[in-house]
């Protein structure tokens, strides 16, 4: 079992900056990649950003890429999205997620075990 609880959201102007944090429990937190989704209203759950069990490898969305850096803190068990250069498109609520099972290059690809319960993000014009 992991327990997954987001923070940080909240409301920023267009080209502001943000930083999501997601502290894990449970399993040693260092044994499983992490990876941040984002859904906007009305639209289905997408993948934002992936980073490996070390931090050494992190995986983006073409849509963040560039503006968006996710990192963790083994000793903290916890992982964080800096978000910078936000845009409207931005606004969603955000998800932390995590599967012991699914290295981090594939997690774009499938729908993770655990899942945080998600942080508001609303970026104004």
């Amino acid at each position: 079992q992991v327990q997954l609880v987001e923070s940080g959201g909240g409301l920023v102007q267009a080209g502001g900056s943000l930083r999501l944090s997601c502290a894990a429990s449970g399993q040693p937190f260092s044994s499983y990649a992490m990876g941040w989704f984002r859904q906007a209203p009305g639209k289905e759950r997408e993948f934002v950003a992936a980073i490996s069990r070390s931090g050494s490898s992190t995986y983006y969305s073409d849509s963040v890429e560039g503006r968006f850096t996710i990192s963790r803190d083994n000793a903290k068990n916890t992982v964080y999205l800096q978000m910078n250069s936000l845009k409207t498109e931005d606004t969603g609520v955000y998800y932390c997620a995590a599967d012991p099972a699914t290295p981090a290059h594939v997690m774009g690809f499938t729908r993770p075990g655990y899942w945080g319960q998600g942080t508001q993000v609303t970026v104004s014009s």
